[in-house]
């Protein structure tokens, strides 16, 4: 199973963002980046756009989800 907090921290750290900037990049707090990486909750659907249009990839690869 993917680990979405996993994944979604990789991508803040590859574009070398703290949880704030990214926060504040995609109109959001930084204790909701915090609780998506530490899989407390889940992003809703329009966050997960909005994470993969900023870093310029699909949501499936936001997710690590491979497709075959």
């Amino acid at each position: 199973m993917i680990n979405y907090g996993d994944e979604l921290k990789y991508h803040r750290q590859k574009a070398n963002l703290s949880q704030q900037q990214l926060a504040e990049l995609i109109n959001t707090s930084q204790q909701n980046i915090s609780r998506w990486e530490n899989n407390e909750v889940e992003p809703s659907i329009s966050f997960c756009v909005a994470l993969a249009d900023y870093y310029g990839i699909t949501i499936e690869e936001l997710i690590g989800r491979e497709l075959k």
